[in-house]
């Protein structure tokens, strides 16, 4: 009697909550819908507000203008290299410092957690760092996009988490009276056994550097170095639209309709890396939350 009526409410509180996560689906996902749909569509179409699921006069002047600016590709290719490379900074570094706060044989590892929980609260604020990084001579620099944030410390807290929990101490002595040495332990055994972490981290980082541009206008002058963020940004958010990209289609249609398009392509462009890996990584996402749920 009580088992038919647990199943019962079972079923009720299921489709209740399938319905609502489908409702909720279709809302989050119709302004995707519509960029992708406009981004294909006449200048006039988007203009005029005729498009609303699927594109109207299709055409691809917004993507040809996008792969036809110089600076646009440049952008690409440098939003690429500062995920690359500040994604293997960040893994670096992460593990060298989890490990360490890892173990439980660390004199005043307490004291070390607590400076580095402190910086995630406390930190000099914006004009300090901007004076740090100018006497530092980074300014302008691609490391200006690289070494702010090298260390992030809510993923070493994961990873410093993750060792504890899944590499036990008697590991590390049993290593030990192999011969094994710490830095031998830590490249032939933790690293190996550390695939799931490592995996987290890299993709919180790779997120992170990819949709990041606030480093790259608070530092960056040279417009060679700048990421496609940044240009997206002065697109979207300052509505500054570099006529040189329409190209030659500004004297087949007007260059505020062909603007319009230009806004939803250059968005399709910057967002559909993240996009693509995002369904086949989303697992990953649910280990980051579960490690990092766990105490130690």
């Amino acid at each position: 009697m009580v088992k038919g009526v647990y199943g019962q409410s079972d079923k009720i509180f299921y489709t209740v909550s399938g319905i609502f996560l489908t409702l909720l689906l279709v809302v989050v996902s119709y302004p995707l819908v519509f960029i992708v749909s406009a981004s294909f569509s006449s200048g006039e179409a988007v203009s005029m507000g005729r498009v609303t699921l699927l594109p109207v006069g299709f055409n691809l002047d917004g993507y040809r203008a996008v792969f036809r600016n110089a600076n646009i590709l440049r952008a690409y290719i440098n939003t690429i290299f500062y995920t690359a490379a500040g994604t293997l900074i960040n893994v670096v570094m992460v593990m060298f410092a989890a490990y360490p706060l890892s173990r439980r044989d660390l004199k005043g590892r307490g004291v070390f957690m607590l400076i580095f929980v402190f910086t995630m609260f406390f930190n000099g604020g914006m004009i300090p760092m901007y004076i740090q990084m100018n006497r530092l001579g980074l300014l302008d620099t691609i490391w200006a996009m690289l070494l702010p944030g090298a260390l992030p410390i809510y993923s070493m807290i994961i990873a410093r988490t993750f060792l504890q929990a899944n590499l036990p101490h008697e590991l590390f002595e049993a290593a030990c009276l192999d011969g094994c040495s710490d830095a031998a332990y830590f490249r032939k055994v933790v690293l190996p056994l550390s695939k799931a972490v490592l995996a987290v981290i890299a993709l919180f980082s790779a997120v992170a550097h990819w949709n990041s541009y606030f480093n790259a206008m608070m530092y960056l002058n040279t417009r060679s170095l700048l990421p496609l963020q940044l240009i997206l940004r002065d697109v979207l958010v300052m509505n500054q639209v570099d006529l040189t990209m329409l190209g030659e289609t500004v004297q087949a249609r007007s260059a505020a309709n062909l603007a319009h398009v230009l806004k939803y392509s250059l968005i399709v462009v910057a967002t559909a890396p993240i996009l693509c890996l995002y369904p086949f990584l989303q697992k990953y996402f649910v280990t980051g939350v579960m490690i990092g749920s766990l105490k130690g």
